[in-house]
């Protein structure tokens, strides 16, 4: 029996067994290693440490810690007020502010479940305050905090960059801004058909002038990270990593002299669920580098390839079958080790079809983060039903329209390749 097979069977038999992803992955591979093959055990390891072992990935930490010290300046409220105010007083004005606040705090988190839990989960209370089914306030924030590894600043995006050298992590950073754009879009749609459906109101305060302009000013230096982020990389001030720390400091000086509400007593707890949260990642990234090996050098990539060249597929069918098969992967595996497992042998198949290379990632990270919300393993449904404090059928009964929607959406970056290649030959990323 071949490692590959060994290594699947098994990793399916932990996976159903409710074990972990990263855990799964790990003693999947071990198992591959010990029956199947005559490599040395030291040699996942060696996999494993080299996994982790690049200086691109120390972007990860610090884009997480610049996300926790921007939330801890008390930046979700800041956002949520300046969001309310063009949206809440429509008719489901909770719904859209819940839409336009997670669109702005993707692009500071550059993570979907940061986005449930910080904004989302404040957006659910506000919204069942108001009169909102707390399963659809659940439904709309999962569905929404999509949008967290597709705008800029993206942990996927950086791994994704690392399985694949025709693309860079800017030119991936700024490829996310239409599709995340037209991610939003969608949600705004469902959630007027439904708030006109069911008469959910708007907020009844309206403000000032004045107080429009209040809430403009302090939300500006939030909205202006991922624009120093970018106009730095494309400048050439730095690179993708130094820009990690330029966001750690930006994000220190926003939260304690400018909204002067971080205060040195809370950094020991923001330190500590950055570091947590850090090793959770690259824990994913270490195992699924050797998972990824295994599969590597029991030559899966190059038979894979071969057999898709033969079937002499066209790119639209390709395309298809490529969507339909990400959408199944993303139900069982995160993510994180989808792109680590996949891309290096899907990515060389698009590029033989012609496929813009760009183009392609925005498909896999998109098809992969969609499986966050899908049911039975998506992440961000356990993270929102226990925010929400609904059962998990419940809040899947009200999916069904936000999943269409972005259907629809899938369909449109798969067959319109513009909307993921224009942003980044127009500002010089490609």
């Amino acid at each position: 029996m071949s490692m590959s097979l060994v290594l699947l069977l098994s990793c399916c038999f932990f996976l159903a067994l409710g074990i972990p992803v990263a855990f799964s992955l790990a003693i999947a591979t071990l198992t591959a290693v010990l029956l199947a093959s005559d490599y040395p055990l030291l040699a996942v390891l060696k996999q494993t440490y080299e996994g982790v072992d690049s200086f691109p990935l120390m972007a990860v930490p610090f884009f997480i810690l610049a996300a926790e010290l921007m939330s801890g300046g008390s930046l979700t409220i800041v956002l949520l007020k300046f969001a309310e105010q063009f949206v809440g007083h429509r008719r489901g004005g909770l719904g859209y502010t819940n839409i336009a606040s997670l669109t702005f705090f993707s692009g500071i988190s550059g993570s979907a479940l940061a986005d449930a839990a910080g904004p989302g989960s404040m957006m659910i209370k506000m919204m069942d305050k108001a009169g909102y089914s707390k399963s659809y306030a659940a439904a709309l924030t999962a569905s929404t905090a999509i949008v967290g590894p597709i705008i800029p600043p993206s942990i996927i995006m950086i791994i994704y960059a690392l399985q694949d050298d025709k693309v860079s992590v800017g030119s991936l950073f700024v490829a996310g801004f239409i599709p995340g754009i037209l991610i939003a879009i969608g949600m705004a749609v469902v959630n007027w058909y439904v708030s006109t459906k069911r008469n959910y109101r708007g907020v009844d305060d309206i403000l000032t002038w004045q107080q429009k302009l209040e809430n403009s000013w302090k939300a500006i230096p939030a909205l202006l990270l991922p624009v120093i982020i970018l106009g730095g990389m494309r400048a050439g001030w730095f690179t993708p990593t130094e820009a990690s720390v330029v966001a750690v400091f930006y994000a220190f000086i926003c939260g304690k002299w400018i909204y002067r509400t971080l205060h040195w007593d809370a950094l020991p707890d923001i330190l500590s669920r950055s570091a947590l949260m850090t090793a959770s990642v690259l824990i994913i990234i270490g195992v699924s580098n050797a998972f990824a090996w295994v599969l590597t050098v029991d030559g899966l990539p190059i038979r894979m390839a071969d057999w898709m060249a033969a079937q002499h597929f066209s790119v639209f069918t390709f395309l298809i079958l490529i969507n339909i098969f990400l959408l199944i992967f993303g139900i069982f595996i995160e993510p994180l080790p989808g792109v680590m497992v996949l891309v290096p042998i899907l990515a060389p198949v698009a590029a033989k079809l012609g496929i813009d290379p760009i183009h392609f990632a925005m498909i896999v990270i998109y098809n992969l983060t969609l499986g966050m919300i899908t049911p039975p393993v998506g992440g961000l449904l356990f993270v929102t039903s226990n925010v929400a404090k609904v059962s998990l059928s419940e809040l899947t009964r009200e999916l069904k329209p936000f999943l269409l929607a972005h259907t629809i959406i899938l369909c449109m970056i798969t067959f319109i390749p513009g909307l993921s290649t224009w942003a980044p030959a127009a500002l010089g990323f490609k």
